[in-house]
């Protein structure tokens, strides 16, 4: 039943901004500690070693902390803890956004997109901007609700800060760069591994609420995406809403040419796939919490 109340409180609370405002974010927190770890200890002949053993404290670090907080007496502040560290509303509100701004000219939608995607955005069309943040829902959804979920279920507190710190680090210091190819190497493996269940039940939530009878394309299309993981519930969502996601898009000035998930799809997007978008995302919550309901009561 923890998991059933901490997904009615995130989705009924969300992050408001009056409390986060005041107080730093846990995810805040961790992004600090990593950051400070970055600093410290992405250095000299031996980072890849350095990356690994940074990754293990954190780790250690959050489960122990876990620990603790399953150890006090009642289940509030567990309910908490996994309130605070789901981002579903969070994440509505923020592709809702990019919708809205979108109605309103192509440069507030440029302006809202940037607040949830790395890619450059000067040169974005409506389309491209429609697609970001479809792409962003799709993503997003996978590692910041039902991960989170997933390794509340499966480990409780310690599981679900162990999932988060590692994901936190990997959207910090998980990329291919010559500064953290090698620090962040540990961190971004651990997070693709973490996330091999999760992204695929993501991928079989988003087909369940879609209807879309025949999920051999996602199967056969989900590889085609960059990420091991990311390919899932986009390939979903993209059937699910009969669009082309992923193709070629612009980081710092590199245009990288990627392929199209349902290539066949429609490719001219507009405000209303992003509503559908987080239309699906609702969706999903709600048979999720369906699924919670069963298994806490079977």
């Amino acid at each position: 039943m923890i998991l059933i109340f901490g997904m009615l409180l995130d989705a009924i609370a969300g992050e408001p901004r009056w409390l986060w405002s005041r107080v730093a974010h846990p995810a805040v927190l961790m992004g600090r500690l990593i950051n400070w770890c970055d600093v410290n200890f992405n250095k000299g002949a031996h980072r890849q070693l350095f990356g690994a053993m940074t990754i293990v404290a954190l780790c250690l670090v959050a489960g122990a902390l876990g620990w603790l907080i399953e150890a006090i007496p009642g289940a509030f502040l567990d309910i908490l803890v996994l309130a605070i560290l789901l981002a579903h509303r969070s994440l509505v509100q923020h592709v809702q956004a990019v919708g809205d701004a979108l109605r309103l000219s192509l440069g507030d939608g440029r302006h809202a997109v940037a607040k949830i995607v790395g890619r450059d955005i000067r040169d974005m069309d409506e389309t491209a901007v429609a697609r970001s943040a479809t792409e962003s829902a799709a993503e997003n959804l996978s590692d910041g609700v039902i991960a989170p979920l997933f390794w509340f279920a499966v480990a409780g507190v310690p599981g679900l800060l162990i999932y988060k710190v590692v994901n936190t680090a990997d959207s910090m210091i998980g990329y291919r760069t010559p500064k953290h190819e090698a620090f962040g190497w540990a961190a971004a493996r651990l997070d693709d591994l973490l996330n091999l269940i999760p992204a695929r039940l993501t991928a079989c939530l988003i087909w369940a609420v879609t209807g879309r009878p025949d999920p051999r394309a996602i199967i056969l299309e989900a590889p085609l995406h960059r990420s091991p993981n990311a390919g899932w519930p986009e390939a979903a969502m993209a059937h699910g809403l009969n669009i082309a996601l992923s193709g070629p898009r612009s980081y710092g000035g590199s245009t990288k040419d990627y392929p199209f998930v349902n290539a066949d799809g429609e490719r001219v997007l507009n405000a209303d796939h992003i509503d559908m978008a987080a239309g699906i995302l609702w969706k999903t919550w709600a048979l999720t919490m369906v699924i919670a309901l069963l298994l806490a009561l079977f």
